[in-house]
């Protein structure tokens, strides 16, 4: 592989991987339990990325006090995401007739398909995509929704007292039966039982129609968004 498998670099700050399974694109990621990066950090890593053929670097959705280092280091916006966050304080009510149990590796190619056919191909997930966002955070939840074929799936994280919903997909086929209420209540249930104050997840700023379905849910828009960054790596070496 151009990239290689999941790498931290750093001082443990950064993880390193393909971008969706493409080894000529790889993906930064600030690790949320670390001091972000710095510009030379990030540049000794670009460096080594240009040396093994990689074209591209993307960066995973960064906070503004997490892009520094980047824009220190050459990348440019990419995409604006919004960051809505939710206290806890109250969990929907669900009502889906769909059984929620832990992911397994044979579930592998259902939640992909299901994923794909969810999200935009920019946005879609590889299987090494998938391992990463379960990686993300030092504690995770893999959930997948069964009814009784994989109809749905979400993957949450915990880092400190701070919690992530990494990952939520529902079939489109399925919407509106509140399948995707049921994967929220349930990780919101589990950073509760785990004492996490705030929980935050992001979309695009397009996309409308998910930032009213998790308004309905409880979360709330954030001022200030998340950035993904790029930058092209010829001639850095």
């Amino acid at each position: 592989m151009a990239v290689g498998d999941r790498r931290r670099h750093g001082a443990d700050r950064l993880l390193v991987a393909s971008w969706r399974g493409n080894e000529g694109v790889a993906l930064l990621t600030p690790r949320p339990d670390r001091r972000p990066p710095d510009a030379a950090t990030i540049q000794d890593q670009l460096a080594a990325l240009t040396r093994r053929g990689v074209r591209r670097a993307v960066t995973s959705a960064l906070a503004a006090q997490e892009q520094d280092g980047f824009l220190a280091a050459g990348f440019e916006v990419q995409e604006r995401l919004h960051l809505l966050t939710h206290d806890l304080d109250t969990i929907p009510e669900v009502r889906a007739d769909v059984t929620l149990r832990r992911g397994r590796r044979t579930d592998r190619a259902p939640v992909l398909d299901v994923d794909h056919r969810a999200f935009d191909p920019f946005w879609r997930l590889d299987a090494g995509g998938l391992r990463d966002a379960i990686d993300a955070t030092p504690s995770s939840r893999y959930r997948v929704a069964v009814g009784p074929e994989v109809v749905g799936y979400a993957v949450w994280g915990r880092a400190n007292e701070r919690g992530y919903l990494q990952r939520l997909a529902v079939d489109p086929a399925r919407h509106r039966e509140g399948i995707g209420t049921a994967l929220v209540a349930d990780g919101l249930t589990w950073l509760r039982r785990h004492r996490v104050r705030m929980a935050a997840v992001n979309t695009q700023e397009g996309n409308t129609v998910a930032v009213a379905a998790y308004h309905a849910l409880g979360f709330r828009s954030e001022p200030e968004g998340l950035t993904v960054l790029a930058i092209d790596l010829p001639g850095l070496a």
